[in-house]
């Protein structure tokens, strides 16, 4: 049986061995001898400001966040307290919120891709004209804040907005009984604003790879335009249309700038906010910023195996 001294020096002489691996590859990196030591400084070069960003930007706070979320006390990230969890899960006000995050950022996801596959479509299928104009107009909602897209919707479907006095107009109603943008459904509208451009990005690019040659080969046997869409173009842009689902679905749940305007339905973003901002509850700010991001990540995971799965088929 070893004696403990034995123990130590195997344990020394395992951690020489790492520490003298772990100097050897810096060494080879620092100053390369081989074509592949080499390639290793490239990799490393390349990945190193990410990497930076990722410790600075990313770990450093998920890790102060989840260590506030479970402090003892308001103020100073001291002991250890499950509360803050306790009140997401048993409180029925923070489980409605997490409801209204899901069906608002669902709906909307479902809605703008199903509006993007068509115009993805029409965009690459088909010479439309002034097609440049097209794109920049469907683009244009990306570069604008979610305040200023609020304000949009309030232009557009408000008390005195264009589309609002138009039906108006048209019906003979009253404006304010047919004005939606601060309600439920207008905020639904302002959600779509935002992520159909988002959708229709990712899809023209998997539009960019079809195999026209399947397509040409339906037509010639006779499929419908819909037949050739549903049983040769669909399955090739499957994989595209699960990206656009994962990019919108985050993207709807990470809007911000538009529900500080229109406030009809509270959200998870929107009640960290006021956690901050009402009585500073930094405990459970914490632990819903913590949640917001296992939900997001392992959401995100499990759409990119997904992906993964469809190109493999």
């Amino acid at each position: 049986m070893a004696t403990l001294g034995e123990h130590s020096e195997r344990a020394g002489s395992r951690l020489r061995a790492a520490v003298h691996l772990a100097s050897t590859a810096v060494g080879s990196i620092v100053d390369p001898v081989t074509e592949r030591d080499r390639t290793r400084r490239r990799i490393v070069a390349l990945c190193a400001p990410f990497a930076t960003l990722l410790a600075v930007a990313g770990a450093y706070p998920l890790v102060e966040v989840v260590r506030i979320s479970v402090s003892a006390e308001q103020y100073r990230s001291v002991g250890f307290a499950l509360e803050a969890y306790g009140t997401l899960v048993t409180d029925p006000y923070y489980r409605g919120v997490a409801f209204n995050s899901l069906w608002l950022a669902g709906g909307t996801t479902l809605a703008s891709v199903g509006v993007a596959v068509p115009i993805a479509h029409a965009l690459e299928k088909y010479d439309l004209p002034g097609e440049d104009v097209l794109v920049t107009l469907v683009s244009f909602p990306i570069s604008l804040p979610g305040i200023v897209a609020a304000f949009m919707i309030l232009v557009l479907l408000g008390n005195n907005g264009l589309v609002t006095n138009l039906a108006a107009l048209l019906t003979g109603r009253p404006a304010t009984d047919l004005a939606i943008a601060v309600s439920a459904p207008g905020l639904f509208v302002a959600f779509c604003y935002s992520m159909i451009p988002r959708a229709t990005l990712i899809l023209r690019g998997t539009y960019a790879e079809l195999d026209h040659a399947a397509e040409e080969a339906a037509q010639s046997l006779g499929a419908t335009p819909w037949r050739t869409f549903r049983y040769v173009t669909l399955p090739q842009i499957r994989p595209g249309i699960t990206g656009a689902v994962i990019l919108t679905f985050r993207t709807g749940l990470a809007i911000f700038g538009t529900l500080i305007v229109i406030q009809t339905v509270v959200v998870w973003t929107l009640q960290i906010s006021r956690e901050l901002a009402t009585g500073y509850d930094i405990q459970v700010a914490g632990a819903m910023a913590t949640a917001y991001f296992l939900f997001t990540f392992a959401f995100t995971a499990l759409g990119l195996r997904y992906t993964d799965a469809e190109v493999g088929l």
